[in-house]
C-alpha cells in the first residue's frame, strides 16, 4: 500500500492492559459530525459499492429463506441453510485473519467481491431454469461461507486504511447504516419480486451487484490510502493472535458477549419464516415487512452511534441486556403489531452491540493483529451461527416459534448479566444496590481495598 500517516498512529494496543479502568472501550475521537468519513474519496467510493452489493445481498437472504421454506416446509432446513453458510467462520476463521494481515487488502477484497458474485448468478440460473433444489442452495451457502471468511477480516481491516484512526468509528457505523439501508430496500425489493416472477431473479441481480463495490475498489487512489504493516509470513501467527486477545480484557470480553448473542440471539432468518408461516399465517411480503422494521431501528442506531465519540463497554453490556429482554418481550407479544413494532428497538440494540465491539476491538488492538482480531470477532459473532441455527431451529420446530424466540432472548440477556459482572470484577469494581429514593438503584462502584494488616512493633 502506499503511504500516508494513520493507522500507525492507533493507540498502543496494551493501553488497557493493566488499566483498571476495563468498563471503557478506547476512544476514538470527539464528538462530531455524522458523515465526517464520508470526507474521504476513497470511502465514499468503498461506501457507494457497498450500498448496492448489501441491497443485493439482503434480496438474496430474504429469497434464499423463502425457497428453502418452500422446498422443504421446515424451519430447521432454513436453520441448516444459515448454518452451511456461517460454519466455515467457525473452522476457517482465524486463517482468513492471517491472509487479512498477509496480503494487500484492496487486492484480496476485488478477488472475494468477485467470488461472492458468482455464487448469486449460479444459484440464478439453477433456480430461473427451474432445477434449484435444496442441496444446491446449502452447497452455494457453504461456498458463499468460504469466501466469506477471507472477506470478512479483510474488509472489516480495510476501513481503518481508506479513513485513517481519527475517523474509524465513525467509518464502522457508517458501514452499519450503510448495511442497514440496504436491509430496507432490499427486503421490500425481494418480497415485490418473490410474490410476482419468483426468487431467481432476486439472486439475479444480487449476483450483477457486485458489479459496483468492485468498480469502486478499482477507482480508488491507492496513493491516498492510509500505510499499515501487513504481518510477514511465519509460523504460529494463529496462535499469537488467540494469546493477545486472551491477554487484554477489553479485547476478550466483548468477543465472549457478542460469541453469545451471535449463536442464539441471532437466529432471525428462522423466528421470523416460523412466525410468519405458522403464527400469523402470512406470505413472503409480510416476511419482507418484519425484515424491514428491523432494519429500521438498525438503521437509526448506526446514525446514532456515528455521533458517539466513544465505544464504552457499559453501552456493549447494556445494549445486549436490552437485546435480550427485548427478545423475549416479543416473543411473548399478544398480536401482530405489537410484535412487529418491538423489532424496531430489537434492530436499534443488535446495531449498537455489534458497532460497540467493532469499532472498540479495533481501536484497541495492534494494527499488524487487527485482522486476527477482526475474524476472532467475526467468527464468534458470526461462526456460532452454525451451533446455535439447528438448535434453536429445532427447539422452534418443536415447541413453536415463541419459544424458540424466548430461548434465544434469555441467553442473550443472562450473557449481558455475566459479562458484565466478570468485567465489573475485572476492573476492581463492584454492584451496589441503593433502593433510597432519588438515588441510583443500581450502579457499579470501585471496589474498596482491605487496609494492610499492621505488623507489631
Amino acid at each position: 500500500m502506499s503511504s500516508g500517516t494513520g493507522a500507525d498512529s492507533a493507540p498502543a494496543p496494551n493501553r488497557h492492559h493493566d488499566d483498571t479502568r476495563t468498563t471503557s472501550l478506547p476512544r476514538t475521537r470527539s464528538k462530531g459530525s455524522t458523515f465526517s468519513s464520508l470526507r474521504n474519496r476513497n470511502y465514499r467510493l468503498f461506501a457507494a459499492g457497498q450500498v448496492v452489493s448489501n441491497t443485493g445481498t439482503w434480496m438474496q437472504r430474504i429469497a434464499q429463506d423463502w425457497l428453502v421454506l418452500g422446498l422443504t416446509g421446515s424451519s430447521a432446513a432454513v436453520g441448516i441453510t444459515t448454518a452451511m453458510q456461517f460454519l466455515p467462520l467457525l473452522f476457517l476463521g482465524l486463517y482468513g485473519g492471517v491472509i487479512a494481515d498477509r496480503l494487500p487488502k484492496r487486492r484480496l477484497l476485488l478477488v472475494t467481491q468477485a467470488a461472492m458474485g458468482t455464487t448469486g448468478l449460479f444459484l440464478a440460473v439453477l433456480t430461473l431454469t427451474g432445477q434449484v433444489r435444496v442441496w444446491h442452495v446449502y452447497l452455494t451457502a457453504l461456498v458463499l461461507g468460504i469466501v466469506t471468511v477471507v472477506d470478512n477480516p479483510a474488509r472489516q481491516a480495510f476501513v481503518v486504511e481508506m479513513v485513517g484512526p481519527a475517523d474509524l468509528r465513525n467509518a464502522v457505523s457508517l458501514n452499519s447504516a450503510n448495511f442497514q439501508t440496504a436491509r430496507l430496500v432490499g427486503p421490500a425489493v425481494a418480497g415485490v419480486l418473490i410474490t410476482a416472477v419468483g426468487s431467481g431473479w432476486a439472486f439475479l441481480l444480487n449476483g450483477l451487484s457486485f458489479a459496483a463495490p468492485i468498480a469502486g475498489l478499482l477507482l480508488m487512489r491507492t496513493s491516498e490510502l492510509h500505510k499499515v504493516d501487513r504481518a510477514p509470513r511465519g509460523k504460529g501467527q494463529m496462535r499469537e493472535g488467540l494469546a493477545y486477545v486472551a491477554g487484554r480484557p477489553e479485547l476478550i470480553w466483548p468477543i465472549v458477549l457478542v460469541g453469545f448473542i451471535g449463536t442464539f440471539g441471532f437466529n432471525f432468518p428462522i423466528w421470523l419464516t416460523a412466525y410468519v408461516n405458522d403464527v400469523f399465517h402470512s406470505d413472503a411480503s409480510t416476511y419482507g415487512l418484519l425484515n424491514t422494521l428491523m432494519a429500521t431501528g438498525s438503521l437509526a442506531g448506526a446514525l446514532l452511534a456515528a455521533r458517539r465519540g466513544s465505544s464504552r463497554m457499559r453501552l456493549l453490556v447494556g445494549a445486549a441486556a436490552a437485546f435480550g429482554l427485548l427478545e423475549v418481550a416479543a416473543a411473548l407479544a399478544p398480536s401482530f403489531w405489537a410484535f412487529a413494532l418491538l423489532l424496531v428497538p430489537i434492530g436499534m440494540c443488535g446495531l449498537t452491540i455489534n458497532v460497540t465491539a467493532n469499532s472498540g476491538l479495533q481501536m484497541a488492538s495492534d494494527p499488524a493483529l487487527r485482522g486476527r482480531v477482526m475474524s476472532l470477532f467475526l467468527m464468534v459473532f458470526m461462526g456460532g451461527t452454525p451451533l446455535g441455527a439447528p438448535l434453536v431451529g429445532w427447539i422452534t420446530d418443536t415447541y413453536g416459534p415463541r419459544t424458540g424466540f424466548v430461548a434465544g432472548g434469555a441467553v442473550s440477556a443472562l450473557a449481558a448479566a455475566g459479562v458484565g459482572l466478570a468485567l465489573a470484577r475485572a476492573g476492581g469494581l463492584r454492584l451496589k444496590i441503593d433502593l433510597r429514593p432519588g438515588r441510583p438503584h443500581v450502579a457499579f462502584v470501585p471496589r474498596q481495598r482491605q487496609p494492610e494488616a499492621t505488623v507489631a512493633a
